[in-house]
């Protein structure tokens, strides 16, 4: 379905769900809808009508539970996600009416008692005790019989015609299948981890394990069966393999191996099966398993192994040869050699593993077949596999194992590929008559093998590693760098995108091998470069990558892929941790490339950097990326230079003069926009990177008063445009974030008032901008509003708790900057709904932080707020202590805290009587009334906390135990009630815990405030 036909459709249901006909129109979808879609329509709008923030009347959705379950009982042939989608808005009705009282009874809570009227058979708890007892009575029966009827269907001639046969043959392997794939334990492995998985097979099914005329009847049903049914062979024989070796003694387990090897064996001497690409993929995980369940040292024991071990090598070889046959189905054979070779240092045994003779003919064979895989999908127009870097790497990162086992053959081939192919390239740029085909081939077999080099380089392993392999790293190398130069010197005329980002990846191995690490400065690696190339040591690799960088930065502008990854290895490289990495980035400010970067940071060299309409607006993204970078190196010898700072800041300072004279002029609006988009994400880049209270206030300086104000500008006229105004304030957040105390200027610079001020009128402006757009539909108020608003609440968030700013001054000087931003919050706060602040995660992440700092130090103005407003932020509160995400229950765990203890508090100092009158806080007295005037409130709330910590897999338990004790000082009467029904809930067993709480903690909270000893409590309380 095209994206208009779907948004009508979410139109068509947002209308439906709206209209007041929606429940009578759902019944009648429901009855008379005469297919599934019908159906599954009215449950989607079921299950968005009870989920409403203004929730269904108690009675009506009791009515539309029993309704649904009634409908689901008496329509037996209803499609399966039907009913999964009717089930959900049952299990809607229960969670968010789990507290709904009618008639003194929680009347959502009895859930498996509606249950159980219409499904007969036992509670969902006992259906574990249920299994265990299958599989203890009759699950070895009924595998036993489906091996007997599978041997005397083997025994009888098979009419491969004869569909009762055939289908009888299916229905016992898959029932075959079905038991070995059972849970036996009760803990279900993740299917995701095929190779990992083991089968815990019971003890007392040895027998049949042990029996070799089991494994023979599946290996038999293999070679009679045809192809859609002998897989299901092959997958009962892959659970056979995984059967845990402990349901073996030591002798037992070798035979067991002897006859899956045997089995093996006679697969792979009649080949002819695995041509089917299901058989094919089968066998593959079975080889896997053999590795994964036994050790090199058992499979090289076995009496058949150098045979077998040789017809697997010739079949994996064979397999990557035809790479374009199951390419899924090569991870489990290179697992199954990358495992083989990795146990290679653990065999104890004196018989030959061999692998050191067939491990280096998988390496040439995977090699070989993806240079000659080239040719084929450049003049067939196939897909590339190297386009699947996810793939590749996994696959490169077994390989890299493989190759290290008898790494000298590996190198060797490498090498006499890799001058073959360069050579063969070179002569092709210099021919006469130019082949652009035959270069576009040449340069795919480079990005290929480039890939191998970095590939072996980086898999260089430091106990196992000697110093002929170094010196092989070293030959490998200088190929690479000399290839670089081969490269760069067509330049402009002519690139190619796959090999640079090959060639990216490799010098990204080589630093993380041979660059930095002080052991590597003797590492013979750098002994032939010094030879080939003058590259002596790391310092002149250094220069090499930065040379590289600068290249690619000037040169391939227009190719995204490449200036991002050469900008994220820049990044990399400029981080300066650990030690070493600071040692690093002091060689690396010294090399001249890195000075002519610091000095010539403008579009005229570095293409990537200007704001043509050739370039998108996401292509300016990765300006944030360099800027960072350079920052960095800039700030390893910038002190207290301002001069230099200045300088620095020189192509910045032009751009924001000549937005600026276009403001004032006739003001080009596409090119002004995308110089400033530009310039934010610039000076982002350099904000993140000054951690330093010195570098901080430089660029304070440079930016305030002159430049703040084009970007106030810029928010006030394109607030319609989320890609200026994101940029602009993303950059705005980042200014105010007191990392590393950067913030903490000096006590007689007022900076920090100033700052806030600046952000104060930016969201503000933004805010109150943004709400002028009215009414926007589901697909547009994440992009033009609510990230927006996000952005906006996480740099206030950063304002109020960076403790840089005294926000008393404001009021005592009738400054209203501080009383306007928190104005906006609200203004925005309320035109978000309550299901939005939970479904966009960076808005919920942000506004509830943002509401913990103001609960903690602004609670004048909390109490200050509209009964309206009130209500809004406690229900948000409530429905975020359930949330998923810790973050969010955190803080509102944390916020409620401080609202109850400063209730508290007001509460304790209005009880006292001293000799001196004091005033009681009108504040509080008017929160006070208002939490009198809406007790549910704070009932509710510990009524979720309670359940939560009593009957939840509770993951942030201090934070939530933190509000509990106030809360139950404040409402000890219904806490009484609410103990008892919890107890009452409770089965037998567990009611003496709950009744030793309330002996020991409940019954006089006053002696418990320490919430440390709260929260040992509720960690003993969690059933």
């Amino acid at each position: 379905t095209d994206l208009a036909q779907r948004m009508q459709a979410e139109k068509v249901l947002l209308e439906l769900i709206d209209s007041p006909e929606c429940l009578s129109q759902c019944q009648l979808l429901l009855e008379q809808g005469t297919t599934s879609y019908a159906q599954l329509l009215a449950a989607t709008c079921l299950s968005k009508l009870v989920s409403r923030a203004s929730p269904l009347p108690v009675e009506q959705r009791i009515d539309i539970r029993n309704y649904i379950l009634n409908y689901v009982a008496s329509q037996p042939k209803l499609a399966p996600f039907v009913i999964q989608a009717l089930v959900q808005v049952i299990a809607k009705i229960t969670k968010l009416g789990w507290f709904e009282v009618l008639k003194d009874q929680l009347i959502f809570r009895d859930i498996i008692a509606d249950v159980k009227k219409f499904l007969q058979h036992c509670l969902f708890s006992k259906h574990r005790k249920i299994a265990t007892s299958f599989r203890d009575t009759s699950l070895k029966e009924i595998l036993m019989l489906a091996c007997s009827l599978l041997k005397e269907l083997l025994a009888k001639p098979l009419t491969l015609q004869d569909q009762q046969q055939q289908s009888l043959a299916m229905q016992l392997l898959k029932l075959v299948l079905n038991c070995l794939n059972f849970d036996f334990i009760g803990n279900s492995a993740d299917e995701s981890a095929d190779d990992l998985c083991t089968v815990q097979i019971p003890t007392n099914w040895r027998t049949i394990f042990l029996e070799p005329e089991t494994l023979d009847l599946f290996f038999d049903l293999y070679h009679s069966l045809p192809p859609m049914l002998s897989q299901l062979a092959l997958s009962c024989l892959v659970q056979f393999a995984s059967t845990r070796r402990s349901l073996f003694s030591n002798p037992e387990r070798a035979k067991y191996l002897g006859n899956l090897i045997k089995g093996v064996k006679q697969i792979l001497e009649n080949p002819q099966g695995l041509s089917d690409p299901g058989n094919y993929h089968e066998f593959c995980r079975f080889l896997a398993r053999l590795k994964t369940n036994y050790q090199l040292g058992e499979l090289v024991m076995v009496k058949d192994y150098p045979e077998v071990i040789q017809l697997i090598a010739n079949f994996t070889i064979t397999s990557l040869q035809h790479w374009e046959f199951a390419p899924n189905s090569v991870h489990y054979l290179l697992t199954l050699w990358q495992r083989m070779v990795a146990s290679v240092p653990f065999v104890k045994t004196a018989e030959p593993h061999l692998l050191d003779t067939y491990a280096p003919e998988i390496t040439k064979a995977y090699i070989t077949s993806r240079l000659e895989c080239v040719p084929v999908v450049i003049r067939d127009g196939l897909e590339d596999p190297l386009d699947d870097t996810a793939t590749v790497f996994q696959q490169l990162e077994q390989l890299c194992t493989v190759s290290r086992c008898e790494y000298e053959k590996t190198c060797t081939l490498l090498v006499q590929l890799f001058d073959q192919n360069a050579q063969n390239y070179q002569k092709l740029l210099h021919s006469s008559s130019r082949n652009p085909l035959e270069i576009t081939v040449q340069e795919g077999r480079l990005a290929w093998l480039v890939y191998f080099v970095g590939t072996f380089v980086g898999g260089r392993l430091t106990y196992t590693s000697t110093d002929e392999h170094d010196a092989m790293d070293g030959e490998l190398s200088c190929r690479v760098f000399q290839l670089i130069s081969l490269m760069d010197a067509q330049l402009p005329q002519s690139s190619n995108e796959k090999v640079e980002l090959a060639i990216l990846w490799f010098l990204d191995q080589f630093r993380k091998t041979y660059v930095g690490d002080q052991l590597q400065h003797t590492s013979k690696v750098y002994a032939r470069m010094s030879e080939v190339l003058g590259i002596t040591d790391d310092n002149h690799v250094l220069e090499t990558f930065m040379t590289k960088i600068v290249t690619n930065l000037k040169y391939r502008g227009r190719c995204e892929p490449v200036i991002s990854r050469t900008l994220q290895f820049l990044n990399d490289l400029s981080v300066g941790y650990p030690f070493y990495c600071i040692c690093l980035l002091k060689k690396l400010v010294k090399i001249e490339a890195v000075k002519f970067m610091l000095q010539n940071h403008t579009s005229k060299h570095f293409p990537f950097l200007g704001i043509s309409d050739n370039y998108s607006l996401s292509d300016l993204r990765c300006r944030t990326v360099f800027y960072t970078a350079l920052t960095r190196l800039l700030m390893v010898d910038l002190g207290e230079d301002e001069d230099e700072f200045e300088n620095f800041m020189l192509p910045l300072t032009v751009s924001f003069e000549s937005v600026t004279q276009i403001f004032n002029s006739s003001f080009e609006q596409e090119e002004a926009k995308r110089m400033l988009i530009g310039l934010a994400r610039d000076l982002r880049g350099i904000a993140f990177a000054l951690n330093t209270k010195t570098s901080y206030t430089m660029l304070f300086d440079w930016i305030y008063p002159a430049y703040i104000s084009v970007l106030q500008r810029a928010i006030e006229l394109w607030y319609r445009e989320p890609a200026c105004t994101t940029p602009i304030l993303k950059l705005m957040a980042e200014f105010m974030q007191n990392r590393s105390q950067r913030l903490n200027f000096d006590v007689s610079s007022p900076n920090g008032i100033l700052l806030f001020r600046e952000a104060s009128k930016m969201i503000c402006t933004y805010g109150n901008q943004i709400l002028s757009l009215g009414t926007l539909s589901k697909d547009q108020v994440y992009p033009l509003k609510l990230k927006g608003i996000s952005i906006c609440y996480s740099a206030l968030k950063s304002a109020l708790c960076g403790n840089y700013v005294s926000f008393g001054v404001f009021k005592l000087y009738g400054d209203n900057h501080f009383d306007n931003v928190l104005q906006a919050f609200v203004k925005m706060l309320l035109s978000v709904s309550h299901s939005d602040l939970l479904q966009y995660r960076k808005l919920s992440q942000s506004y509830y932080p943002l509401l913990e700092c103001l609960t903690q130090d602004h609670m004048s103005f909390i109490t200050s707020l509209e009964p309206r407003v009130l209500i809004y932020i406690l229900t948000s509160i409530s429905e975020g202590l359930t949330a998923v995400d810790t973050i969010v229950s955190s803080s509102c765990c944390a916020s409620l805290d401080y609202i109850v203890t400063y209730l508290f508090k007001h509460l304790a100092k209005e009880g006292k009587k001293t000799l001196r009158c004091r005033e009681i806080s009108q504040d509080g007295q008017r929160l006070l009334h208002f939490m009198q005037q809406n007790p549910e409130i704070l009932q509710q709330m510990m009524s979720i906390l309670m359940n939560t910590i009593i009957f939840e897999d509770c993951r942030n338990q201090w934070s939530v135990s933190r509000p509990l004790l106030g809360l139950i000082l404040l409402n000890e009467k219904y806490f009484s009630e609410l103990r008892a029904t919890l107890i009452t809930s409770q089965p037998d067993n567990k009611r003496e815990v709950l009744d030793h709480f309330r002996n020991t903690y409940a019954t006089n909270p006053e002696q418990h405030r320490d919430h440390i000893h709260g929260t040992n409590k509720s960690d003993r309380l969690s059933v």
